[in-house]
């Protein structure tokens, strides 16, 4: 471990160095005054200082309050070295954060003592700084893995936007956001149409290629910061368009439909000759007792007519304003 000794006089510089190298101590450097040893401290760090206590200049106190300063240098162990017995003195060494003395002339057998207590010391606090930064660093992986697992349960792993999962917890919180505001909330079930002729003719892993472009096809229309897309299972898909009118939730599947239509995807088992995707919509003004699970089942009630109608068009449920415990089951059919 390194030490720097700082004295102004050299035959005392070199006497200590002696002293510490026949004691087994082969990194020693010596510094001849106290600015000459906070340059040599800041360059390369040594393990333990030993100062003379009284210098020109820069004093002995004045090194150890300025290396306590610097949080790079601050937990270096400094031990004064006087031939004063001014308590004073001493008192103002270890309030500037000495860590001991050596009286002059040292005593072989005490310095070695010492300077053995003192890199023990710093020994121990490199060893607790290692472990806290250890320490820092494994809670910032298991943050970053708690992270990566929240993610993973709630993001479809195939497409990358959120599951299932994720849009009953926004829908049940929009339901009742809704409810208490008294604004409307509509649902559109989207389904890829003749799903199964594309996986049977093409192959699973360009089925699932499409499910991912239908996926990113579907978020390009939905804009505002509320609304909310999820992958709700297999080849079908949600939205969620809080503050929606009836107008509004057909206009926005409207544009959906168009957006997969758009994609050209070949798909050689559809009548269309490419993927397209049939809607279901639903509008509501939720009410605070009712279920909005009733509001999906009008909209994947809506799905069924469109799917029902020859697909690659959109269905919207009647009565949009009604709330949902007094939801009728009329649908009436829109085709695009």
């Amino acid at each position: 471990m390194a030490i720097l000794i700082v004295d102004d006089h050299r035959d005392t510089c070199e006497t200590l160095r002696e002293l510490l190298e026949a004691g087994g101590h082969d990194n020693v450097r010596t510094a001849y005054s106290a600015r000459e040893a906070l340059a040599a401290a800041r360059r390369t760090p040594p393990h333990l200082v030993i100062s003379d206590l009284a210098m020109p200049g820069m004093s002995g106190i004045d090194l150890c309050r300025e290396l306590k300063a610097d949080p790079a240098l601050r937990d270096i162990p400094v031990l004064m070295v006087t031939a004063m017995a001014d308590k004073g003195l001493l008192e103002r060494a270890f309030s500037a954060g000495a860590h001991d003395f050596i009286a002059k002339p040292a005593h072989p057998g005490e310095l070695m003592a010492r300077v053995r207590a003192a890199l023990r010391l710093k020994y121990e606090l490199d060893r607790r700084k290692e472990r806290e930064r250890e320490l820092l660093e494994l809670s910032e992986r298991i943050r970053g893995r708690n992270e990566e697992l929240r993610q993973l349960a709630v993001l479809d792993d195939l497409t990358g936007i959120p599951n299932r999962r994720a849009f009953n917890l926004i829908f049940r919180q929009e339901w009742a956001r809704c409810a208490r505001e008294g604004t409307a909330l509509a649902v559109i079930l989207g389904d890829v149409d003749w799903f199964k002729a594309f996986n049977d003719t093409l192959g699973h892993v360009r089925g699932d290629d499409c499910l991912t472009r239908v996926a990113t096809a579907l978020l390009d229309p939905v804009r505002r910061a509320g609304d909310f897309v999820a992958r709700y299972g297999g080849e079908e898909f949600v939205i969620l368009l809080p503050n929606t009118d009836g107008d509004g939730a057909v206009a926005i599947g409207g544009a959906l439909r168009e957006a997969v239509e758009g994609l050209n995807l070949e798909h050689p088992g559809s009548p269309h000759g490419r993927v397209t995707m049939s809607f279901g919509i639903a509008v509501a003004v939720p009410d605070p007792g009712g279920d909005p699970a009733d509001l999906l089942t009008a909209a994947d009630a809506a799905l069924y007519r469109a799917k029902g109608g020859g697909r690659n068009r959109i269905a919207t449920a009647d009565d949009a304003h009604l709330s949902v415990s007094a939801y009728d089951s009329a649908l009436t059919e829109k085709v695009f």
